[in-house]
């Protein structure tokens, strides 16, 4: 089977390199061509535009910014479409509004192309060892075709029914990362601010049954001020920005994700956008010394 990747930034260049590793032949396009170099050195070919990895792939799995940029690269020029063929499937790694996925699925489908949403939980670090946890939606028989690259990929794939669920669901983890994000910098700028080890206060919490991973990993970086990126925070604002579009279409109310948004927008506004999405911490701190 024959894989294509389109958008090869830190997410798509480490799933990229996994699926090399494991023997798989890959394709792959980025906008940005230097992005690429490092497969290509791994052994991935390199084509110049979407439509010349649909013709090269089986299965194309897209990972870039939004719904606008997979929207352009399966429909517009030289896109997916040109290159499309009998038994090819568009699979969405994006983490995208709902109901924009359900209208490209809509499209794509029509023309006979197959088409799944497979966003993932997990960063660069544990996309390179084949260990994220992907969310797929879509017509499950066509999950089933390519749940042996799915299971390649992640360590834990679940099939979540109708197209738009599984998008629905990685913005519901998405608002649960920026809120912990959150929570762990005010608890650590109190305790420091109060004169007091911050390691203390993360020693007491992960005895409890209120830890999580980032307490546990991540919250020990951000005492270190170490923001090395593995998801960065001007990513974490945009999915913001979805999930209150999202939010906002189904004519609900979401005010802890608006609040989220815009300290992550103001923070991303300070200049922190390239830092690891815990560097939201910075922004908190420089709050505390106006």
């Amino acid at each position: 089977m024959k894989i294509g990747i389109i958008g090869t930034g830190m997410l798509g260049e480490a799933v990229g390199l996994h699926l090399l590793d494991v023997g798989y032949e890959i394709t792959v396009f980025n906008r940005t061509k230097e992005k690429t170099e490092n497969l290509k050195k791994n052994g991935a070919i390199v084509v110049e535009s979407p439509k010349h990895v649909a013709e090269n792939s089986d299965l194309v799995i897209i990972v870039v910014k939004d719904a606008d940029a997979v929207n352009n690269i399966v429909f517009g020029n030289s896109g997916l479409m040109g290159g499309m063929h009998d038994g090819m499937c568009i699979a969405d790694m994006s983490t995208v509004n709902p109901n924009s996925t359900k209208e490209i699925s809509e499209k794509v489908t029509e023309t006979g192309i197959d088409y799944l949403e497979i966003p993932v939980m997990g960063g660069p670090n544990v996309a390179i060892k084949g260990k994220l946890v992907l969310m797929a939606s879509g017509e499950k028989i066509i999950f089933e075709k390519f749940k042996k690259v799915f299971d390649s990929i992640a360590e834990q794939s679940f099939y979540l029914g109708n197209t738009g669920t599984a998008h629905s669901i990685k913005l519901a983890m998405n608002l649960q990362i920026s809120m912990l994000a959150l929570s762990l910098s005010e608890g650590i700028t109190l305790t420091e601010k109060a004169g007091f080890d911050p390691e203390i206060f993360l020693k007491v919490l992960n005895s409890t049954y209120f830890k999580t991973g980032m307490s546990e990993g991540k919250a020990y970086k951000m005492i270190k001020e170490n923001y090395e990126p593995t998801f960065t925070l001007s990513n974490l604002k945009k999915d913001l920005d979805t999930i209150n579009d999202a939010a906002d279409s189904c004519n609900i109310e979401l005010p802890m994700a608006k609040l989220a948004r815009k300290v992550y927008s103001d923070a991303k506004n300070a200049g922190l956008g390239e830092m690891d999405y815990t560097g939201i911490i910075e922004y908190i701190k420089k709050l505390s010394e106006k």
